[in-house]
């Protein structure tokens, strides 16, 4: 059973920057997708970023690209998620998930493990 603990958030003004981190445990060879996911309030969870921990190939949200930047340590089996530029949109719940398989997901539904979330808000 995989286990997901986000650490990180908090309050930043616009402009300020965050990093989130995401230690995994009970993770096989096969769990290879790592995703970052975020929810604000009214809406529906979105796709922020993606990993790949065998190949380090990431995918970004269009909204988020340039700004935000995943990436891992495998000797911690920890994958961060350093956002900078932020803007008060940026605010919401993040949640760090995974999946088993090899190719990139974007959707929620795709993502078997969940963390309990960490809440980020951007003041402006």
């Amino acid at each position: 059973q995989v286990q997901l603990v986000e650490s990180g958030g908090g309050l930043v003004q616009a402009g300020g920057a965050v990093r989130l981190s995401c230690a995994a445990s009970g993770r096989t060879f096969s769990t290879d997708n790592m995703g970052w996911f975020r929810q604000a309030p009214g809406k529906e969870r979105e796709f922020v970023s993606a990993i790949s921990w065998s190949t380090g190939r990431t995918l970004y949200a269009d909204s988020v690209k340039g700004r935000f930047t995943i990436s891992r340590d495998d000797a911690k089996n920890t994958v961060f998620l350093q956002m900078n530029s932020l803007k008060p949109e940026d605010t919401a719940v993040y949640y760090c998930a995974a999946r088993r398989g090899f190719v990139l997901a974007t959707t929620s539904s795709e993502y078997t493990y969940w963390g309990q979330g960490t809440q980020v808000t951007v003041s402006s």
